[in-house]
């Protein structure tokens, strides 16, 4: 049977996080987590479809909907069949369309549509071969794996050949570890305790919550006033002890020689990592900022634009982590390429999950990395934040502090009708309702 994709909907989703300073941080003070929502329509009789979403914080989602309505031309009247023959020039199709190229490429408000777009096809994928993503992807054959990966601008860093090789390596130990996942779950951190609006006894309780819950590795927002940083970091350092890991995030509010001195300060509080401390597009600023800390790492990568960007990080030693984002990147096809960057680095990929959807996708990417890619979990963890899993018909599911793996076939990122209707902006019943 063939799957064609007939029709693709589009839709502005935005819910009202800004209202309790959920998500909020030194340089996103009001956020309001939102997804440009993909549907893709097929032909098939059972009325299978594939969803997919990219990640932004409100004012601007009208964009990458309006960004992906201008792709759908290129995806409708494809079958999956015909795509699944040839991933990497599915890809090139939405990357290098020879008028839209020019609003990217590859970077920006196109970029972001092309991951809504590509995850949907995944997605789509998967529910037909009846496999969540992780197991679709960790069942293809290395030469498949392969040639899914656009190695365009990378191969100076990493070619087919060498990841051909490395997954060809992995390939006879992967049931061992399938096995132990699905056992034991994949390493988790909480960012829910730490957001910046969070008032001091908030915190703390959600501190102690975590510990209660078996929580190792906290993460809290710093980049705001000095004193106030060094307030909550020794309050969170307290109330977790001296033996749990502690991240910083700056979320990109400081210059280099600001953050390399900030750093210096908060140091006593013994943090893991800092993570992105400027720019996310200044390379060079990030490899000195490395230098100056150490042993403290830097974490980067949640806003990082293309493949191309993490392997200069790379090159550069100016990534300690590597924080891949699901749909900042175009979508898994550039995500794999990161992860087999990351794994001739000797990087430990810890992907960034910090808005609506984000968790239930890149649970799937940790666990493909894990079975096929690094096959190893040191110094590996993935971020959770407890918000808005309910609106998703298969959501992640914690369990000692560990990503439980999932089962259901797909992407894990199909939102509830009752949900899309609820947060449709401006005139779902949430925003209608909302004061001016």
């Amino acid at each position: 049977m063939t799957t064609t994709i007939t029709d693709i909907d589009v839709t502005d989703i935005r819910f009202p996080t800004s209202r309790g300073q959920h998500g909020s941080d030194a340089m996103h003070t009001d956020p309001d987590y939102s997804a440009a929502y993909v549907i893709l329509h097929t032909d098939r009789a059972d009325l299978l479809a594939g969803h997919g979403l990219t990640f932004t914080i409100g004012r601007g989602n009208e964009l990458c909907v309006a960004a992906a309505r201008s792709l759908a031309p290129l995806v409708i009247g494809l079958s999956l069949e015909e795509i699944g023959t040839d991933m990497c020039g599915f890809f090139r199709r939405l990357t290098s369309e020879s008028q839209l190229r020019w609003v990217g490429p590859e970077k920006g408000v196109i970029h972001l549509a092309t991951a809504a777009l590509v995850n949907a096809v995944w997605d789509l994928y998967a529910k037909v071969e009846g496999k969540p993503l992780w197991k679709l992807l960790a069942d293809m054959t290395p030469e498949e794996l392969v040639s899914c990966v656009d190695f365009r601008y990378i191969t100076d860093a990493v070619t087919p050949g060498e990841a051909l090789a490395l997954f060809r390596k992995h390939a006879p130990t992967r049931a061992s570890r399938e096995a132990e996942l699905l056992r034991d779950g994949y390493p988790a951190y909480t960012t829910s305790a730490g957001w910046l609006g969070y008032p001091d006894h908030e915190i703390r309780r959600l501190c102690r919550e975590g510990v209660a819950a078996g929580w190792t590795h906290f993460k809290i927002k710093v980049g705001a006033d000095p004193e106030d940083d060094l307030r909550r970091c020794a309050l969170v350092r307290q109330e977790i002890g001296p033996d749990r890991k502690l991240m910083l995030d700056a979320n990109q509010i400081w210059d280099v020689d600001e953050a390399t001195a900030r750093m210096r300060e908060l140091a006593r509080f013994d943090p893991w990592w800092i993570e992105e401390p400027t720019s996310p597009d200044d390379v060079l600023g990030h490899a000195a900022i490395a230098q100056a800390i150490v042993p403290i790492g830097v974490a980067t990568g949640e806003q990082c634009q293309n493949r191309i960007l993490f392997k200069q990080f790379m090159q550069a030693g100016a990534m300690s982590f590597c924080q891949v984002d699901a749909c900042r990147l175009g979508g898994v096809n550039e995500v794999l390429a990161v992860l087999l960057l990351a794994a001739k680095f000797g990087i430990p990929v810890c992907p960034h999950a910090g808005g609506v959807g984000l968790c239930e996708y890149v649970q799937h990417l940790a666990i493909f990395d894990y079975l096929c890619v690094s096959a190893s979990l040191e110094d590996r963890i993935v971020e959770y934040v407890d918000h808005l899993h309910e609106h998703f018909l298969d959501p992640v599911v914690l369990r000692s502090s560990r990503y439980v793996v999932p089962t259901e076939p797909g992407y894990s990122i199909t939102m509830k009708p009752e949900s899309l209707r609820e947060y449709e902006y401006p005139h779902g019943p949430a925003w209608e309702s909302q004061p001016e």
